[in-house]
């Protein structure tokens, strides 16, 4: 039996400008990707993806759709490249796992881009309209962090990523409360997130709401790659219920490290990561995973897993 390969995709927060661009200049198939994008999308969004401003490129708006493109031009080089490295499964951190869907061939790139843009302005438009951030509390458990924010009804668990560390997101009022109660209760650091809202909360509430119907009724297709997401920390076949788990991500709390053992338990023994960043490599150290994880984010990184395939 071959290696059994787990395709992986970061989220939002891992955007940089100039993100993508040397894959852009040197592979004819990631400049197709930038420039259907720009088509679909009606503007030269590419030109916010490579040249900012910053400012601009990390509005929730833009940044879902920058990585979501990002990641997705350079799966297609991975793919042409490497045309016999096939994933038994993808998986994507949060907006990661709009990227997996493609990949997966669950769903087709311009659909799902469009998709994207709407979720990315539905959360986008739910920051403004209830306020909040995100906090990462370290050392830990999930039982001590909800028995500590249990009498704070704005703030939730948002990301359970890997040991010690959980996201917790709610009011910036709640937080700092709950950030106190923590503190007391043995929190080793709180460290609050540059983010614009409170991802994976009840203050998404409006934002999930919105995205629904564009959920329900984008064709999907059935296909051999499966897809472990988020909601879960699991396996997810029947297209029904992948409807369903992309439906409840926008306000349930992300099960990452429980995603990936799901991973380890059927059997994956290498996991490449592709898109901006290096942190779902990071997170599987921490997880304790023995099975390598690459990381494709620049050029030079192909030449990195052409070794260690061994083509």
């Amino acid at each position: 039996m071959g290696t059994r390969i787990a395709f992986l995709f970061p989220g939002q927060g891992s955007q940089y400008m100039g993100m993508g661009k040397d894959f852009y200049d040197a592979y004819p198939v990631a400049k197709e990707v930038f420039e259907e994008a720009d088509a679909i999308l009606g503007y030269n969004f590419s030109d916010i993806i490579f040249h900012g401003p910053k400012e601009e490129l990390t509005l929730t708006k833009n940044s879902q759709l920058a990585i979501f493109i990002t990641s997705y031009a350079i799966f297609r080089v991975v793919k042409e490249e490497f045309p016999t490295l096939v994933p038994s499964v993808c998986a994507g951190l949060s907006l990661g796992e709009y990227t997996a869907l493609v990949a997966a061939n669950k769903i087709t790139f311009k659909d799902c881009l469009v998709l994207v843009k709407n979720r990315a302005q539905f959360m986008n438009d739910a920051c403004q309209t209830h306020p909040g951030s995100m906090s990462v509390v370290l050392g830990m458990a999930e039982n001590q962090v909800l028995e500590a924010i249990h009498g704070f009804k704005e703030v939730g668990i948002a990301n359970l990523n890997c040991p010690g560390q959980i996201v917790i997101a709610g009011t910036k009022e709640a937080l700092e409360k709950a950030s106190a109660e923590l503190r007391l209760k043995g929190a080793k650091r709180i460290l609050p997130l540059d983010v614009s809202g409170a991802f994976h909360s009840d203050l998404m509430t409006a934002a999930q709401n919105s995205l629904t119907p564009f959920l329900q009724s984008v064709p999907m297709n059935t296909s051999p790659t499966r897809l472990v997401m988020n909601t879960l920390g699991d396996y997810v076949d029947d297209l029904s219920d992948i409807r369903a788990q992309l439906i409840q991500q926008v306000t349930k709390p992300v099960r990452w490290e429980k995603g990936i053992q799901s991973m380890v338990a059927s059997g994956i023994d290498l996991f490449i990561e592709m898109g901006c960043g290096k942190t779902l490599a990071g997170m599987n150290k921490r997880i304790g995973i023995t099975a390598p994880t690459l990381s494709i984010e620049k050029v030079e990184d192909l030449q990195v897993l052409a070794k260690d395939l061994d083509v």
